[in-house]
């Protein structure tokens, strides 16, 4: 009995989303599905980043990577935009800003 409680506080730390970030990732992630561009996504929660993919199939590399280091926000901030060739799309510390580079795909041309 001991060996399990001390095993379960030297578990390493995760990052993960919080309920607000998620809320506005999945809104805008329900955005795009209903616009036909997504399909499905996968949230990774590793010891130092939290990802969340965006695919366009599911057996494929994912389209775009959210991010979200923390040990980045006092230098070139915690979230990330990463495209599917690995650039990095846009950086910042508020995920609303982050963010609206991927709700530009929305917008489209009306003839």
């Amino acid at each position: 009995m001991t060996f399990q409680l001390a095993s379960q506080f030297n578990a390493p730390d995760q990052v993960a989303f919080h309920r607000t970030e998620l809320n506005m990732i999945l809104g805008l992630y329900g955005r795009m599905v209903a616009a036909g561009e997504w399909r499905d996504y996968g949230m990774s929660h590793l010891r130092e980043v939290a990802i969340f993919s965006v695919f366009r199939r599911t057996a494929e590399h994912p389209l775009y990577k959210i991010e979200k280091r923390p040990k980045l926000r006092l230098k070139q901030g915690q979230y990330a935009v990463i495209g599917m060739d690995g650039q990095i799309l846009k950086r910042g510390n508020d995920l609303r800003q982050v963010l609206r580079v991927l709700e530009r795909k929305l917008i489209r041309a009306v003839e």
